[in-house]
């Protein structure tokens, strides 16, 4: 099956999509595009279950644009971009889920299943000439501009709507990937993520899980046994802010003070189906990591997922597996190694031992090493419990975070 080529970004570039906010004016304009996008999914998904009842095979991109050309002149009210973008995004779902049929879009706004606005394009179909106004489709929709798009130019994108009525738009630019500043010294950190604390670094910094949902959980509660389904979106919504607004500041200032940042591979979705599932959720673990990943790609910060299986147990001293073991083992937060004697924290010991995972992938030439990195490799390297790196500039309670763990680890 032929898939949709997408031009590779130079080495210095990297791609980054921008949301801004569309003017509430142009919303009824925008619903009308969303139910004709609808019905462009739709005729797709019923073409291709046809065609795969008689002939036995999927339908590419290239045969759903056959089926589609001519619409626009038809009457349907949409540019020839928009809908090619349509049976290009149908396919890849189609294709990313190992699906025979996807679900239908609903226009209808008072069904439960009602599908939210979404109008994609590609980069000839809109212009952005002007501070805070585009072009589409003969019509000049107006947004709050807080990048200044005009500066850019948009490959491609779509406009969308949330839970609450409101209409962005997503626009895919091309930004200049930062040059690491040289030579500085090279700081390389392991995260160990958790539930009562949002993660805990190698350098014995914790930071505190904020509990966004549980703080907000009894007006949620309130709000929907009032039926007030206005309030309870807002309430939603305020909660996901809050959340990715700590996330964003959290993980900037990561990849601001470090060189290599290495996360545990925790399976966030299967512990989401687990009991404790909302706290799982609350905490954010899949947006922090996917966070960190593109703001390193743009930072040029080694980013590595490394298997933490056992860093619970193992001593990241003398590597002597003497840790908490089993269900009952989970509820001991420090324990001691009776092979060295060191006394380690549960979290943090995980932390270094995910660090010194990560440095053993990049000596073993996975990824390419900095050059103080391979330096001090070549000399050999410090043990991973030394030499703290500089403290998160976020607030005064990281500082504080960072200046204990420093005083623990030199008692």
């Amino acid at each position: 099956m032929a898939r949709t080529k997408r031009n590779p970004c130079p080495e210095d570039e990297c791609e980054r999509t921008l949301r801004v906010r569309v003017r509430d004016k142009h919303i009824p304009w925008l619903r009308a595009r969303a139910r004709d996008v609808n019905f462009v999914w739709n005729y797709d998904q019923e073409v291709s279950l046809k065609v795969l009842a008689r002939e036995g095979r999927f339908l590419s991109p290239e045969d759903l644009h056959e089926f589609t050309a001519g619409a626009t002149k038809a009457g349907l009210e949409l540019h020839s971009q928009t809908v090619q973008a349509v049976n290009e995004e149908y396919v890849r779902r189609r294709i990313q889920f190992r699906a025979r049929r996807l679900r239908w879009r609903v226009s209808d706004r008072q069904r439960s299943n009602y599908s939210l606005g979404w109008v994609p394009f590609k980069a000839v179909a809109l212009q952005c000439r002007s501070k805070g106004v585009v072009r589409f489709m003969g019509q000049h929709i107006g947004f709050w501009d807080s990048y200044d798009l005009s500066q850019y130019h948009i490959r491609a994108g779509c406009f969308s709507e949330d839970a609450r009525g409101r209409w962005y738009l997503n626009a895919v630019v091309r930004v200049k990937r930062a040059e690491k500043p040289a030579p500085a010294p090279t700081q390389d950190v392991g995260i160990d993520l958790g539930l009562k604390d949002l993660l805990a670094t190698s350098d014995g910094i914790k930071v505190e899980a904020p509990r966004f949902y549980r703080d907000l959980e009894g007006q949620l509660a309130s709000a929907q046994r009032a039926g007030k389904r206005d309030r309870v979106r807002a309430i939603h919504a305020r909660i996901k802010h809050r959340r990715a607004d700590h996330l964003h500041k959290l993980s900037r200032a990561l990849v601001r003070d470090h060189d290599a940042i290495f996360v545990g591979n925790v399976n966030a979705s299967a512990l989401a189906k687990t009991r404790l599932g909302k706290s799982v959720l609350d905490a954010g673990w899949s947006a922090f990591r996917t966070q960190l990943r593109y703001k390193c790609h743009q930072a040029r910060v080694v980013f590595e997922e490394v298997d933490e299986a056992g860093t619970t147990q193992t001593c990241s001293r003398c590597n002597s597996r003497t840790g908490p073991q089993g269900l009952e083992g989970l509820g001991i937060r420090e324990w001691t190694c009776m092979e060295c004697g060191a006394v380690h924290d549960r979290d943090v010991n995980s932390a270094r031992l995910i660090l010194a995972a990560g440095r053993r992938r990049l000596a073993e030439g996975i990824l390419a090493l900095p050059a103080k990195a391979a330096a001090e490799e070549a000399e050999g390297e410090e043990d991973v419990n030394s030499v703290p790196p500089a403290p998160y500039s976020l607030s005064g309670q990281y500082a504080a975070a960072a200046a204990r763990g420093r005083d623990e680890r030199r008692r």
